[in-house]
């Protein structure tokens, strides 16, 4: 089973992007901490890196604890995704903070670790990005 997922955007930073799909169509805005105009109803694509990796996670987690027996009354993934640059050029940090509901603390840290090993997000920033698990 394959899925691809597709999208273009206009004008970068600054510009508009639409899924081909068209369920997605609005405007980008570089944010004012990076020195843009941060236009009010405008996203970027840390916003949108952030909201995927987010779901895709929690995704993950539930996936895990599935093959464990696990039964999860909740799960809440928060991605704070930063942009920033060093001598190197631009990067990405991210920092996924969980909270498991209805599993005690070291349970939920079994599944949030396992689920950085599984999800396709984790695998895709292992070695580029660093990603901070943080089990709330």
């Amino acid at each position: 089973m394959a899925y691809t997922a597709v999208a273009t955007t206009t004008g970068g930073r600054n510009g508009h992007v639409t899924s081909s799909d068209n369920l997605i169509s609005f405007d980008l805005s570089l944010p004012k901490e990076l020195g843009g105009a941060g236009k009010a109803g405008a996203t970027n694509p840390e916003q949108l890196f952030a909201a995927g990796y987010s779901a895709c996670f929690g995704s993950a987690i539930q996936f895990v604890a599935g093959q464990e027996k696990i039964h999860l009354d909740g799960v809440h993934v928060t991605a704070h995704v930063t942009i920033d640059m060093n001598e190197s050029g631009f990067f990405l940090a991210v920092t996924l903070q969980v909270k498991l509901d209805g599993v005690a603390h070291d349970v939920a840290t079994h599944l949030v670790e396992r689920a950085h090993t599984v999800c396709p997000y984790s695998k895709a920033t292992k070695g580029n990005v660093a990603v901070t698990l943080d089990v709330l």
